[in-house]
């Protein structure tokens, strides 16, 4: 019993005993403003260049809107109507008639897609099956009339391949998936390949003609190079496949395939990091540009056709750019611009007159308010490598403007997910938040993480909770040693497996952060495994390959050994979880079971759950809940400053689930939030 009162006792000894740090200057940029529904965003140009659409909010929620081209965005009408969560995801359909978006129940991610008819507003549910998760397969501006879609509701491992008619509903079966985890469809919508993933974590490509699969696979794609390999599309005409490929190299290049021939040929390749992005030719599909991302994102043109296009909106913008929409005809672009210390911009652009329209600000709310700049930079790990990470800092702790504050700050280390993901350089509302709130924010691409090569990747194999862990670490102490900030002041926090690695951190270095806050983070490596939904069945391998093998008793004993909840009973500094109920990847059991064992070792923990949520907060709501109680979290913790709960949790499904007594104000919040919604 001596045991658990000690425990207890050291929680709140680290809850108590760090000071304040002296507050920065800046004016509080209120919570609304950074993660509430933005004013308009998500904007697209239609394919016959008529009409210009949007997501904005629609009695609170994130719907469709559009308007025509040149038009009043004012007087824009809504095409979707969605009552509870925000449009997810929308697109048009090729002949301009309709748009299209998916939406799931609640989180769950069984999508369905939807039909918006543009001139009567007429909608229909085009894949209505419950329990069935729905997925693009191909579209293309070729063939106007249908789209091809993925559904798993005769095997929910695989998705069938159907052509669904866009004007009447009809769905035809074209592909009977007995195992390939994704398919390759040329410009007239006829399926070329499709990929199937093999037990070591690797894929083969199969040839399909009609019904008809290759008898023997037409390429192999190794394990080392299937998080960095595969194919991008087709050229109009069907002769040339692009892909990216790490084969033979350690970035992804991009390669043109000669489909008669079978030759490939190096398009572009960067040595610092993988291909990521690419513009094409509406008309004919050719690639014309192509873009590197290491520190920031770098377009690089290689079709004079487009050249003073992009020369022309280098010298007009300041920002980072991209092209997001093109017209059919192409003469009608519109093009998102990212200055970091301002909210991101929509542009239209008109390739003819060569004129540059701004059609909106996402958040203008937020139009001079003092955000920050966000500083690439790069990290030496203990073994030798370089992690690339972005740091920003309070406002007015850096007068010279060099990247480092005059004295230490409180920092936050906020982890991505994946770990198949990657941070990068621009605006974003966490890093602006917490420097706000008086933090510095580091994220660091830790081992693992995409887009620097298959050698970055693969070198996260089985180091989760150790080498992948040691960078974060390593990531700490350059802050540390940097003068960014101090050992005693630092948090970690992160969602998914950035949720893995605020519980490994306090689990497996107990004493190095401060405080941690998990968001939908798994606690059990055999558990998650176990669990994971039936349609992840084509990349299983490669979670087992990068992980452990939950089917083996050594894989069994290796996920054991680098799950925090083996280690729960080490945990002696605060922790904030929050977790959605419906969540289909990390069940909401690897949250309840981290929760149990510190309860039953006398651990304080607070427990958040949202019952209409899944894998994250898509409702602002929520998002907005779980927010303002992370920053009371963190100012206890790190002393720096914080906005009152006020009306935070008004509309939201929160529950504290525990220990609503170990985060400061958050049981007066519930408790207000209970009296006013009698």
């Amino acid at each position: 019993m001596k045991k658990l009162v000690l425990a207890a006792a050291a929680t709140t000894l680290a809850l108590t005993s760090i000071p304040a740090t002296a507050q920065p200057s800046a004016p509080l940029i209120e919570r609304t403003k950074l993660f509430g529904n933005p004013s308009r965003a998500a904007g697209r140009v239609s394919p016959d260049g008529k009409w210009l659409s949007f997501v904005a909010p629609r009695d609170g929620v994130m719907n469709v809107w559009i308007a025509p081209i040149g038009g009043d965005l004012a007087k824009a009408r809504p095409m979707t109507a969605e009552k509870k969560r925000p449009v997810q995801g929308y697109f048009w359909a090729p002949d301009s008639a309709s748009i299209l978006f998916i939406t799931d129940n609640a989180g769950d991610e069984n999508f369905k897609v939807y039909g918006v008819d543009v001139a009567t507003g007429a909608q229909k549910a085009l894949t209505p099956f419950d329990k069935t998760r729905a997925q693009i397969v191909a579209l293309n501006r070729n063939v106007r009339d249908r789209i091809l879609v993925g559904l798993n509701n005769r095997d929910p491992r695989w998705h069938d391949v159907h052509s669904l008619d866009l004007k009447t509903g009809q769905l035809t079966l074209v592909f009977k998936n007995e195992g390939f985890g994704s398919f390759v469809a040329d410009e007239q919508l006829k399926l070329r390949f499709g990929i199937k993933p093999r037990g070591d974590g690797g894929q083969e490509v199969y040839g399909i003609d009609g019904g008809t699969v290759s008898a023997k696979p037409v390429d192999v794609i190794l394990p080392e190079d299937a998080l960095s390999s595969g194919p991008l599309g087709f050229t109009r005409d069907g002769a040339t496949l692009y892909r990216l490929s790490s084969a033979g190299r350690n970035t992804s290049a991009l390669i043109a395939q000669d489909m008669k021939t079978g030759a490939d040929t190096v398009v572009a390749e960067d040595a610092r990091a993988d291909i990521q992005g690419i513009m094409a030719d509406p008309k004919t599909g050719k690639v014309q540009a192509y873009a590197v991302n290491y520190l920031k994102t770098e377009w690089r043109v290689i079709d004079p056709a487009i050249k003073g296009d992009m020369d022309f909106l280098k010298s007009k913008l300041k920002g980072q750019f991209s092209v997001g929409s093109r017209s059919d005809d192409d003469t009608i672009w519109t093009v998102g611009e990212d200055r970091v210390t301002e909210p991101t911009t929509l542009w239209l652009y008109d390739r003819k007159a060569r004129t540059l329209t701004k059609l909106y600000t996402t958040r203008p709310e937020l139009e001079g308010a003092p955000l920050q700049p966000m500083h690439p930079v790069e990290i030496k790990t203990r073994d030798g490598h370089t992690q690339v990470s972005y740091l920003t800092l309070p406002p007015g702790s850096d007068a010279n403007g060099d990247g480092r504050p005059e004295k230490p700050v409180p920092l936050v280390l906020f982890v991505h997910g994946g770990p198949w993901g990657r941070d990068v350089y621009g605006y974003n509302g966490y890093h602006q938040w917490m420097a706000n709130r008086g933090y510095a924010v580091l994220s660091p691409n830790f081992r693992a993480s995409t887009g620097f090569g298959k050698a970055w990747i693969n070198a996260g194999d089985k180091e989760w909770g150790r080498k992948m862990h040691d960078d974060l670490l390593d990531a700490v102490d350059w802050a540390v040693k940097a003068g960014v900030t101090r050992a005693d002041k630092v948090a970690i926090m992160g969602g998914s497996y950035g949720g893995y690695a605020t519980l490994a951190g306090l689990t497996f270095t107990p004493d190095k952060f401060a405080c941690g806050v998990d968001i939908v983070g798994p606690s059990n490596l055999n558990t998650l495994l176990k669990t994971i939904p039936p349609y992840w069945q084509a990349i299983r391998a490669q979670f087992v390959r990068s992980m452990g093998d939950p089917d083996t008793p050594e894989g069994q004993a290796l996920l054991k050994e680098r799950s925090p909840l083996t280690r729960a009973d080490q945990i002696r500094r605060p922790l904030l979880i929050g977790q959605g109920a419906n969540d289909p990847r990390v069940n909401k059991a690897e949250s309840d079971q981290i929760v149990d064992a510190m309860k039953a070792k006398g651990i304080p923990v607070t427990y958040v759950l949202f019952p209409d949520e899944g894998h994250g907060f898509a409702r602002p709501e929520n998002n907005l809940a779980f927010n303002a109680t992370t920053e009371h979290f963190l100012d206890r913790c790190l002393g720096g400053r914080a906005e009152p709960f006020g009306a935070a949790l008004k509309g939201s499904s929160i529950q504290v689930l525990h220990g609503a007594e170990f985060s400061p104000g958050l049981k007066a919040a519930v408790d207000g939030a209970a009296t006013a919604g009698q």
